[in-house]
C-alpha cells in the first residue's frame, strides 16, 4: 500500500517541454524542504540521472513492456518509500506505446496503474484557442486517465496567455502554470538524447538549477501539490529486491515450455532475506562512457549475497581487488573509444577475467567494449567482433528468448528488451549468440562464450530476478 502523493508530467508529443517541467518540478518541491520521489516512464537512462541530481534520489524507471504492468505499483512504491511527494515524466505522447501494443509501456497505462492525476504540457507557441481543443481531446480521450491541470509552455506574451487562458476555460482543465518563450535551458544533446549528467556535471547542475527558477516562477507549486495530494491510494505490496529473490527460481531454471512466458514472482514471499556480507565482489561499470544502469540491478545483485563495487573504466588501470564478475552495462563508449583504447592496462584486466570463465554481463555499450576493435580502435578483444558507428538508428522493445545457457540464463528463458543505438557488430565465425529475437524478422543477437553474456538488448533484471542469483552462483564457482 503507497499513499504517497503523486502526479505524472505528460505532454501530446515528444518536444513540448516535459523534461523541463519534471525536473523543474523536482528541484522546485526539493528546494522548499519536500523528499521528492522521481520517476521516468519507460527505458530512458538520461532523464533519471537529472531527476537524481533534482531530488539527490536514485531516479527510477517505471517499463510496463520491460517489467510487466504488474511491477509499475510495487517498483513505484519502491522508490517512493519515505518520500513526500513523487514526481513521474512520461514519455513521448501521452497515449504513445509499444508499436502494435495498444497501450502497453505509455505513460496513460502507468498513470491508471497509479491512480495518479495527470499534468499536461502543451507547447503553445504557434496556437491559442485551438489549445482548448487540443486539452479536451487528451482528457476525454480515455475517461480512466485523469487530466487534473495544464502547463502553457513557450507564451509569447501577457496577450498570447490571455487569449490562451480564456480558451482554456471552456475544456475544463485548470491552467497550473505558464512558461514563456525564452532562450532554452543549455541540455545539449547529440544521437542518443540529452548528454548525460556524468559526463556534464557542472552544467548540468546549473541546467537544472535554470529548470527550477523556471518552474517555480511559472507554476503554482501549491495546487500542482495539492493535486498530487489527489492520488488514490495504491493497494500493491512495495517491491523488494531480497524478497522477489526469495520468490524466484533458484538456479539453474527450469526451463519453460514453448512459448510460456518467464515465470513472475510474487513479491511478499516468507522466508529469510539473503545476506551477504562476504559475497563475491562484482565490479559494475560506471563514469561517464556508461551511464545506462537500472538501480534495481545493483540492489539485486547485492541481495543475492555480491559486494557491488563500482569502477570507472576511463580512469581506473584495473579492476577493483578480488572481482569475480563483471557488468557493464550501456553508454557511449563511441564518444570516448579514444580513452577507452588507450587503458590498456584495464582492457587487458579485463579480457584476463573473462578468459578465466567470470561471469560477464555486457549490454550494448558494455558489447561494444569488449569486442576487437571500435571504429578501428583496439577495445577489450574478449569477442571476435569488430564494432562501428553508422548512420542507422536502430531503436525499439524486442521480445528475446535465450538461445543457450549462459551465466544470466538457460535456452529457453524470456525476457523483454530495448534496442537503441547507432552502432553495428560483425561478428566474427562460429560465434555462439545470447537471444533469438521474435518478431516478423525473427534472428539471433549477442554473444555467449565461457562465461560472458554480451548483447544489444537493454533488459531490467526486476521482471527475472533470478539472473541477478544466477549471475552470483556463477561470481562464486567460477
Amino acid at each position: 500500500m503507497s499513499s504517497v502523493p503523486r502526479l505524472v508530467v505528460a505532454a501530446p508529443s515528444s518536444g513540448s517541454g516535459k523534461t523541463t517541467v519534471a525536473t523543474g518540478l523536482m528541484a522546485a518541491l526539493t528546494a522548499r524542504g519536500l523528499a521528492v520521489s522521481p520517476h521516468k516512464v519507460g527505458p530512458d537512462y538520461i532523464d533519471p540521472g537529472y531527476h537524481a541530481l533534482a531530488t539527490g534520489r536514485a531516479g527510477r524507471n517505471l517499463d510496463a513492456y520491460l517489467c510487466g504492468p504488474e511491477l509499475i505499483g510495487p517498483l513505484f512504491a519502491h522508490g517512493a518509500r519515505g518520500c513526500d511527494i513523487a514526481v513521474v515524466e512520461g514519455v513521448m505522447g501521452l497515449y504513445d506505446g509499444a508499436a502494435g501494443e495498444g497501450e502497453l509501456a505509455s505513460t496513460a497505462q502507468v498513470a491508471k496503474v497509479l491512480r495518479a492525476p495527470v499534468v499536461l504540457v502543451v507547447d503553445a507557441s504557434s496556437q491559442s484557442r485551438s489549445v482548448a481543443a487540443l486539452v479536451h481531446g487528451f482528457a476525454s480521450w480515455d475517461p480512466r486517465v485523469r487530466v487534473g491541470g495544464v502547463i502553457l509552455n513557450k507564451v509569447a506574451s501577457d496577450r498570447h496567455e490571455e487569449l490562451l487562458r480564456e480558451a482554456l476555460d471552456s475544456a475544463g482543465v485548470p491552467v497550473l502554470g505558464v512558461l514563456r518563450r525564452a532562450a532554452p535551458v543549455e541540455t545539449p544533446s547529440r544521437h542518443l538524447g540529452l548528454v548525460p549528467v556524468a559526463e556534464r556535471r557542472a552544467q548540468a547542475v546549473n541546467a537544472v538549477a535554470a529548470m527550477a527558477a523556471q518552474v517555480a516562477g511559472g507554476c503554482d507549486l501549491e495546487a500542482l501539490a495539492a493535486l498530487a495530494r489527489s492520488a488514490g491510494a495504491l493497494s500493491c505490496a512495495v517491491w523488494d529486491a531480497a524478497e522477489a529473490l526469495a520468490s524466484s527460481p533458484s538456479p539453474p531454471f527450469p526451463r519453460p515450455s514453448p512459448g510460456a512466458a518467464a515465470p513472475g514472482p510474487p513479491l511478499r514471499p516468507e522466508g529469510p532475506r539473503p545476506q551477504a556480507p562476504d559475497g563475491p565482489r562484482v565490479a559494475v561499470a560506471g563514469g561517464a562512457a556508461f551511464t545506462f544502469s537500472y538501480a534495481e540491478h545493483a540492489e539485486l545483485l547485492t541481495a543475492a549475497g555480491a559486494e557491488v563495487v563500482t569502477f570507472d573504466p576511463l580512469r581506473d588501470e584495473r579492476l577493483p581487488d578480488g572481482t569475480r564478475g563483471l557488468v557493464i552495462g550501456g553508454g557511449f563508449p563511441e564518444v570516448y573509444a579514444a580513452e577507452l583504447s588507450a587503458n590498456e592496462g584495464l582492457r587487458k584486466a579485463v579480457t584476463a577475467l573473462a578468459e578465466s570463465g567470470a561471469p560477464v554481463a555486457a549490454e550494448c555499450a558494455g558489447l561494444l567494449y569488449l569486442c576487437r576493435e571500435l571504429d578501428g580502435l583496439p577495445m577489450c578483444g574478449v569477442l571476435d567482433a569488430t564494432a562501428r558507428m553508422t548512420e542507422k538508428l536502430t531503436l525499439g522493445y524486442r521480445d528475446a528468448v535465450a538461445v543457450g545457457d549462459s551465466s544470466l540464463a538457460v535456452a529457453g528463458t524470456r525476457m523483454r528488451g530495448h534496442e537503441f543505438h547507432r552502432t553495428a557488430v560483425e561478428p566474427g565465425a562460429g560465434a555462439a549468440p545470447a537471444w533469438g529475437v521474435r518478431g516478423p524478422a525473427r534472428r539471433v543477437e549477442g554473444f555467449v562464450q565461457r562465461g560472458v553474456h554480451a548483447s544489444y538488448l537493454h533488459t531490467h533484471w526486476a521482471s527475472a530476478p533470478g539472473v541477478a542469483r544466477r549471475f552470483v552462483e556463477r561470481c562464486r564457482t567460477s
